[in-house]
């Protein structure tokens, strides 16, 4: 789970809604400052159990270089109503729903997937999507592994047997007794309570399903011939720093590790994940 360091918009950065295949999705958009220029706009789809603002802080730095961009709740995820169908959840369901959200700029874009959004993402072009680039950021190859994977696990019989609100304590509770996160605000940890109520347990079962069962497709990615960056956390507790290097090249793909973070750069290390963000994207295409 990504903790945004602080929920406040930064100037620029308004809420929005976008259109999705499956109905509108809840967004947060930055358009370039007066003066800036403008360059190719972007997408950028939050992971497992998370939102939109786990972006919030590369999303004015993004839009200052030019970019527009667009950070979206998948389905199911915070302010993106979803229905109690588990079929809404599936990579390829989620998949449809990224690729209408790269068509509503009307014109090419970058995308970036974080962590199961990553999956999500990589669906999209493998079924035929085809953005100017796409950046995997803590991200791996096939199915999550490791005491990752086994908290997801762990996830399935309070999900069963309490709802929703029974994960959402039990979660709060943990983070509560973790030193590690001692320092988030009240209000960023009331936000982080009622993001997890909000999702659907169908959501969260079939996503988490998704996320530890899903297949290697690195090689039909690369088929696709989309420039591809791998980024990750210098010490990523999800998908090791190994095997997100080993997928780098199988891909051919450009490859970084951000120093400073762990799982969610785009959190941990705002600076460096604009900055690759923003030297792969020029050095991919020039005149975007």
């Amino acid at each position: 789970m990504s903790i945004p360091p602080s929920l406040a918009l930064a100037p620029g950065v308004r809420a929005a809604r976008v259109p999705a295949a499956a109905g509108d999705l809840a967004a947060l958009v930055a358009e370039p400052p007066p003066g800036a220029g403008r360059r190719a706009p972007a997408v950028l789809v939050p992971g497992y159990t998370g939102s939109k603002e786990d972006f919030l802080p590369v999303l004015a730095p993004l839009a200052a270089a030019g970019h527009p961009v667009v950070a979206v709740d998948l389905r199911g995820q915070w302010e993106s109503v979803g229905p109690d169908d588990p079929a809404a959840y599936t990579l390829d369901a989620l998949a449809k729903d990224v690729a209408a959200v790269v068509a509503w700029w009307g014109e090419p874009a970058h995308l970036v997937g974080h962590s199961f959004g990553g999956l999500v993402t990589r669906r999209a072009v493998t079924d035929g999507l085809r953005p100017l680039t796409l950046a995997l950021v803590g991200s791996g190859p096939a199915a999550l592994g490791g005491q990752r994977a086994e908290l997801v696990q762990l996830m399935r019989p309070l999900l069963e047997q309490g709802g929703v609100a029974a994960l959402a304590d039990a979660a709060a509770a943990a983070d509560a007794g973790d030193p590690l996160k001692a320092d988030i605000s009240d209000d960023v940890r009331q936000f982080l309570h009622d993001r997890l109520l909000a999702s659907p347990a169908a959501a969260l079962l079939t996503m988490g399903t998704e996320l530890i069962t899903a297949g290697d497709d690195t090689d039909l990615l690369r088929e696709t011939g989309v420039p591809v960056l791998v980024a990750h956390g210098e010490t990523d507790d999800a998908w090791s720093p190994q095997q997100q290097r080993e997928m780098a090249e199988r891909l051919g793909a450009s490859y970084l590790s951000i120093p400073g973070s762990v799982h969610s750069p785009a959190c941990e290390a705002p600076e460096a994940m604009t900055a690759a963000l923003l030297e792969f994207w020029r050095s991919v295409r020039p005149a975007n």
